[in-house]
């Protein structure tokens, strides 16, 4: 992923240097499991453990010979320790080292992933308690429907990030699973026992049946809570483009006055470049979680189809995410509500979007439902039309109706507080 995007907690997750680290944490723990079992003489083993160093840079000019990775790594490995390098693999296969150590890398990103997730959810539940009864317009398809609070909005939208933290971490737990089987997944060169040992000190889970490689479907999971990650912090930033267009300015993005430059043309302008930042980077994670599903049909035991897009697909997915959670919760903690605008947009339709207590109060005073509704959408929409505010129009047409109830605000606040209250739910 390109720095723009890179935070740097999750950058050195996906570092060069921490890659081959954990490659090294992996044949380093095959050792020491072999020497407790009298394979690798103890003596060997400590030397592999106090000697065995290499250099990014050294193991990349070794590839430029072996024109493979994981042997360059282990040439350059072996090499630094001397006579007792001769232990260094012994009875790996490439998957059981690039596999197992992904699952660890994989492991830290999903700290970092769980952290800003949190972060994002906590942001939304604090303005959501802020905002409880600020009334405001709901619309559905764009248009106005009834009012409702932006405190029972931006509730809506906490809980949607908590379930996506769940899922994030349910699916990092899953890929957090390694395989020391060997070749064809058949422990033919060490057995089970040192898999068991393996993976219990790396702590990570055990895959069942590796077939030489961890299963994809596991990989395709974490990319897909991923996107889905992805797709509830867009439909957050949408909401904050829609509010903040012109014409409805009803929330802003933070703004840094006197500093930030919101078009190098038209000195006015303050565009929601953050919430449109965000929906792109979403369209980029539900690519990537496209590519997670097509890497799952491997061929026969395996073959290496996978390793080409995940090297670019992992990484980058978790990058993104971090830096679109990251974002997020600063439009979250920084945006300006204003509720004056929220107030004057809901006179914008003459007081329509009044029209379903007015359906029911001539229902409950004895009106036949059909009848009723002929009555308020006739009166409704001819106040919006017509500039006549609703309620004088609905007064004509429907004599001794308590109008006071009927056009009554604060039945649309009324409940928030519960509907609100039900973040205390929330960890």
């Amino acid at each position: 992923m390109i720095e723009r995007y890179t935070r740097p907690e999750m950058g050195a997750v996906w570092s060069e240097q921490r890659k081959l680290d954990t490659w090294l944490q992996v044949e380093l723990a095959v050792v020491d499991a072999l020497a407790e079992r009298g394979v690798v003489p103890t003596e060997d083993a400590a030397q592999v453990r106090e000697r065995a160093t290499f250099t990014p840079e050294a193991v990349r000019e070794r590839e430029q010979v072996t024109d493979h990775d994981v042997a360059a790594f282990v040439d350059v490995v072996a090499g630094s320790v001397g006579d007792a390098g001769r232990w260094v693999h012994h009875g790996l296969t490439s998957s059981d080292v690039l596999d197992t150590a992904l699952a660890l890398q994989v492991s830290q990103a999903g700290l970092v992933l769980a952290g800003g997730a949190r972060e994002y959810r906590d942001a939304l539940v604090r303005r959501a308690r802020e905002q409880v009864d600020t009334l405001c317009v709901g619309r559905t398809h764009g248009i106005q429907a009834e009012p409702t609070t932006f405190g029972v909005k931006l509730a809506g939208f906490a809980f949607e990030a908590e379930r996506n933290l769940h899922r994030l971490e349910r699916a990092v737990e899953g890929v957090s699973v390694g395989a020391l089987s060997g070749a064809v997944g058949t422990y033919s060169a060490n057995g089970p026992e040192i898999e068991v040992a393996v993976l219990g000190r790396l702590g990570l889970g055990r895959e069942d049946v590796s077939t030489q490689v961890v299963p994809r479907d596991r990989h395709a999971e974490l990319l897909e809570a991923i996107a889905l990650a992805g797709a509830g912090l867009e439909r957050f930033a949408t909401e904050v483009r829609h509010l903040q267009r012109t014409e409805v300015r009803e929330v802003e993005e933070p703004f840094r006055v006197g500093a930030q430059k919101g078009s190098s043309a038209m000195p006015h302008k303050r565009n929601p470049i953050l919430s449109e930042r965000i929906v792109g980077i979403a369209r980029l994670l539900r690519g990537y979680a496209l590519t997670g599903l097509e890497n799952v049909a491997l061929w026969h035991e395996r073959d290496i189809s996978h390793s080409s897009a995940e090297r670019v697909a992992l990484p980058d997915a978790t990058i993104l995410l971090d830096y679109a959670q990251h974002v997020a919760t600063r439009v979250v903690d920084g945006m300006v509500v204003h509720p004056d605008r929220m107030l004057a947009n809901l006179e914008a339709t003459n007081g329509a979007l009044f029209s379903q207590r007015a359906l029911l109060a001539l229902v409950e005073s004895g009106t036949a439902r059909d009848e009723a509704y002929r009555i308020v959408q006739e009166n409704a929409q001819r106040a919006w039309d017509t500039g006549t505010h609703f309620r004088e129009l609905l007064g004509a047409a429907a004599p001794g109706l308590d109008l006071d109830a009927v056009f009554d605000p604060q039945a649309f606040v009324r409940h928030a507080a519960a509907i609100v209250g039900r973040l205390d739910r929330l960890a």
